[in-house]
């Protein structure tokens, strides 16, 4: 008679290609949020360093709201993609 566990094939590594599939995801989020904080700073202005002049943009809703939601929930796609069983 022979064992089940013999004749079914065993992986060796946890993951499977769905969760390097959500990984990926959860990375591009990641990077799309950090892409999204860049950009010119409180006293920049034309590429250029100025103190004299102070620059709102740095308090913009892309900044200060979006980016940081999407790398959260890239953070959450990460976490899914570790603990998902691969069947």
């Amino acid at each position: 008679m022979a064992n089940k566990t013999s004749t079914r094939e065993k992986s060796t590594f946890y993951f499977g290609k769905e969760n390097f599939k959500w990984m990926l995801i959860g990375l591009g989020f990641i990077a799309l949020g950090y892409i999204l904080m860049l950009g010119p700073d409180a006293n920049t202005v034309d590429g250029k360093y100025d103190p004299n002049v102070w620059n709102d943009g740095i308090f913009s809703v892309v900044r200060i709201r979006i980016a940081p939601l999407l790398i959260l929930i890239g953070f959450v796609v990460e976490v899914y993609a570790i603990l998902k069983r691969s069947k």
